[in-house]
């Protein structure tokens, strides 16, 4: 069940807008004072706040720019002021919808639940993102496009060294010899030998090595194969 704060000196403006959001299924919590609204922003973990702006002790931009700075949930503005430059400081200040009074509570649940849902999808696309990247130190690979950013620089790979190296990421601080590598990476029936692992070895740390003859990634072990080092 999505949680609601809603921060409302308007007695009756509160019941009202409680009423409609818990028939559509959210809980609600209400705070009449800004401090207090305030506090409960910071403190506990809501999915939608919806902020006046006139409240006493502190007023809804001060509000909204402290929540800002710590939670990035939607927020909703609502007023009584219509001039466009308070909507142009709330919006500016990171509120993500302003309301003016009066308005219809069925359209103030709609947008609600429109900012729900675009939250919602926020998060899992930015969960998504993250499962399709991987990142140690300063490169990060993006497996969707096949792109590597070094130091958020992107880098040109070929189709081999860009494989080597996804291989070698995906298994970090693990020691693979030549013949594996090779094996992982040009398969059983290619033709060739392991002098080639070495070659390309080489060009992954011209590429993402600082300094390629001191190399901090991927790490000779004498005798045995190559190591990437997170």
């Amino acid at each position: 069940m999505k949680r609601i704060l809603i921060i409302e000196d308007d007695p009756v403006i509160v019941e009202v807008e409680k009423d409609y959001l818990e028939a559509s299924g959210f809980k609600v919590d209400i705070a009449t004072r800004g401090d207090i609204g305030l506090n409960m922003a910071l403190e506990t973990k809501y999915d939608l706040i919806i902020l006046d702006l006139m409240l006493p002790h502190t007023d809804g931009f001060e509000i909204c720019r402290k929540i800002r700075e710590v939670k990035n949930i939607p927020i909703l503005m609502v007023s009584a002021k219509k001039e466009e430059i308070d909507k142009i400081r709330g919006l500016g200040l990171g509120a993500d919808d302003y309301m003016t009074k009066p308005f219809s509570v069925g359209e103030l649940v709609a947008r609600v639940k429109a900012h729900l849902s675009r939250y919602d999808r926020l998060i899992t696309d930015n969960q998504t993102r993250q499962k399709d990247e991987i990142q140690i130190r300063g490169i990060r690979i993006d497996q969707l496009s096949r792109k590597v950013f070094v130091n958020e620089k992107e880098i040109s790979f070929t189709l081999k060294e860009y494989d080597l190296l996804l291989f070698l990421a995906k298994h970090p601080n693990q020691v693979f010899s030549k013949e594996d590598i090779f094996e992982k990476i040009w398969g059983l029936d290619s033709m060739g030998d392991t002098a080639t692992v070495t070659v390309y070895i080489g060009k992954l740390r011209e590429k993402i090595e600082l300094h390629p003859s001191k190399p901090q990634y991927i790490e000779t072990i004498w005798g045995v194969g190559y190591r990437f080092n997170v």
